[in-house]
């Protein structure tokens, strides 16, 4: 069952944004890093059942929800930049080496974060990273992400998610809206779904194309590095990123339960293994 330990929420001030982050729980902390639009609320399920064994930080990367901005960002320096704020987050959270749960996009991140800073992460579970360099072919997957974006900035959100879905080969599909009329907090729930996903696809998406992780420097580093794959997305671009980069590492991706966001859908079952991964941390009593 989910924890029903309060929730403290604050802002960390980084270089050029304010990073808004919740923490919940006892124990070695536990960084969870989203990706793609995501925010701190897609891991309220899994995070809740986490909490009786790790202090869980969870966060909304600069940008994105309430994260803002407090200055110019650039582009091509994105993936590094982000690595950087989690670094901040980590030395404001613990003074120990972190377990860090990455996702998506956020587990392209996570590779430069250990890249620079192994000492901050004693095991990074990287699940499912859609980088081209871990695709069996580096160019033709590049060439679909900047397709992507020149169709968005060019056409909008409806033709790009065609796009985007063709490309990722993602079966799961999304949730139906609610029946009815939305009530305000819905409607700005919406909101800012459709302000993140214009950021994403404006400043962030390129970036996790352009990236090409450091696996040189990735084999040397003390930080374990356990990447993951969802036992439902085989076949699906971002499975086969996890697969890529285990061969990259000469390591076994571990399977996860559901797909690519197995995180939310299979929240319980997911927690166990991740448990599984990290160790039982220092349960509360």
């Amino acid at each position: 069952m989910p924890t029903t330990a309060p929730t403290k929420t604050d802002y960390l001030d980084v270089p050029g944004a304010s990073l808004y982050y919740e923490v919940r729980g006892s124990g070695p902390v536990l960084v969870m890093m989203p990706g793609g639009p995501a925010d701190a609320g897609s891991f309220r399920k899994i995070a809740g059942l986490l909490a009786s064994n790790y202090t869980v930080v969870t966060y909304d990367p600069r940008g994105l929800s309430h994260s803002p901005l407090k200055g110019e960002l650039r582009d091509d320096r994105i993936v590094q930049i982000f690595a950087d704020d989690v670094h901040r987050l980590l030395e404001a959270t613990t003074k120990e080496a972190a377990f860090v749960f990455a996702s998506s996009g956020g587990a392209v991140i996570s590779l430069e974060l250990v890249a620079r800073h192994p000492e901050q992460v004693r095991t990074l579970l990287a699940h499912e990273p859609p980088s081209p360099i871990l695709l069996p072919d580096p160019a033709r997957a590049k060439a679909d992400m900047y397709d992507i974006v020149q169709t968005y900035r060019s056409a909008g959100i409806g033709p790009t998610m065609q796009k985007f879905m063709m490309q990722t080969r993602i079966r799961q599909a999304p949730p139906p809206p609610p029946a009815g009329e939305p009530s305000p907090e819905a409607r700005e729930a919406m909101a800012q779904m459709q302000r993140n996903m214009d950021f994403w696809f404006r400043h962030y998406f390129q970036a996790i194309g352009d990236y090409e992780p450091d696996f040189e420097a990735l084999k040397r580093v003390s930080t374990r590095i356990v990447p993951g794959v969802g036992a439902d997305s085989q076949g699906e671009l971002a499975h086969e990123g996890g697969l890529g980069l285990a061969k990259r590492l000469g390591t076994t991706a571990v399977e996860f339960p559901g797909a690519h966001g197995g995180a939310d859908t299979n929240a319980p079952e997911f927690a166990v293994r991740l448990r599984e991964v990290f160790g039982d941390g220092a349960p509360s009593r």
